[in-house]
């Protein structure tokens, strides 16, 4: 009998060829986000360095700079005296010499210390030297309340800037923001004013590739809706997006959340596209009422969308006042979820 032909055995399959990494979304905090994208800014550029009070060895006193002096060392990890005009103004003087520093005021409050240089020097020098000399300096500061820390600590004063010409003013409200927002603000040859809101660096969240990223001088609808437009920007977008989402659970209300992102210049088109859809409008600022963004944005509304509206504007703002310590009183205070559904349900149902 004849033997049985084994058949031939299968040959091995050439490997695939491998494909290029797809950059994966990465989870992290604000905090984590904020020192990442400095992380990144400092291996790209040797001329960035970060300057502010306990900004070294401390970590920073959100605990942002926590481990880059070990990585980059103290000429680019310095730690200023308690002056925040002195340091502030050394970073602008850096940025006119061909440097690009990061200063970190420890709190919006602390930064009136440094006004005159932020507005008289570094606002104004473009302009007085006839278009020679920019001041590509960024200043980031922590700012709003709900933090039990009083009157000196805790308000939020990012408006009174967003009246300066000369100054960008960026209010990252999403971890992913604040992964982004830094390398564009270095880019810029004029000053950039970043605020971080206190509440927010313990938030986590998902930071996509960055090719997804929107552009940071324009605002975005976080959510979108057809009864009423909901303007916002920094530490109260998350109230705002939970007062919108209780409107659409309890009272059958989709409305549209803006997140502004970009306090100055403002990004009038997307409020108005908005409002124009909506017919309506409520602005939640953390800011006191009185001359303040909303404010602002309210009159602008007013001016180029009047025959648009269907019922008058509304502001939810903080009450006038310093903000208290105990935490009864600094919640009474602040814009809370209820302010804004008590604000929305008389324009949607009159």
């Amino acid at each position: 009998m004849a033997e049985q032909a084994q058949a031939p055995m299968p040959s091995a399959a050439a490997p695939a060829p491998e494909s290029p990494a797809t950059p994966a979304t990465v989870r992290m905090t604000y905090r984590e986000a904020v020192r990442e994208a400095i992380r990144e800014a400092m291996h790209a550029d040797p001329r960035v360095f970060v300057m502010g009070e306990d900004v070294g060895a401390y970590g920073g006193c959100y605990a942002v700079t926590k481990g880059l002096l070990t990585e980059f060392g103290p000429e680019r990890l310095r730690d200023t005296p308690l002056s925040e005009s002195a340091f502030v103004g050394a970073g602008i003087g850096a940025a006119v010499g061909g440097m690009r520093p990061i200063v970190e005021i420890m709190t919006v409050n602390f930064s009136l210390l440094a006004l005159d240089q932020i507005m008289n020097t570094a606002a104004t020098f473009l302009h007085m030297s006839g278009g020679q000399c920019n001041v590509p300096v960024v200043i980031r500061m922590t700012t709003g309340a709900g933090r039990q820390l009083a009157a000196q600590h805790s308000h939020s004063l990012e408006g009174w800037y967003a009246h300066i010409p000369g100054l960008r003013i960026l209010a990252p409200a999403t971890v992913e923001d604040a992964r982004r927002m830094l390398a564009p603000a270095l880019a810029d040859p004029d000053p950039v004013l970043l605020f971080e809101h206190a509440l927010l660096y313990n938030v986590s969240g998902d930071v996509p590739p960055a090719d997804a990223f929107v552009p940071f001088d324009r605002a975005i609808v976080r959510r979108a809706g057809h009864d009423v437009t909901l303007v916002t920007y920094g530490g109260m977008l998350a109230r705002t997006l939970e007062a919108a989402e209780r409107l659409a659970a309890d009272d059958g209300i989709e409305a549209e959340v803006i997140d502004l992102r970009s306090l100055r210049p403002l990004d009038e088109a997307t409020i108005l596209d908005s409002v124009r859809r909506t017919h309506r409008a409520v602005i939640v600022d953390e800011g006191w009422r009185s001359g303040s963004l909303s404010a602002e944005i309210a009159a602008r509304i007013a001016e180029q969308a009047f025959f648009d509206l269907d019922a008058p504007l509304r502001r939810v703002c903080s009450a006038e006042v310093p903000m208290p310590y105990a935490r009864h009183l600094e919640q009474a205070a602040l814009p809370q979820v209820d302010g804004i559904l008590a604000a929305v349900r008389p324009l949607v149902t009159r």
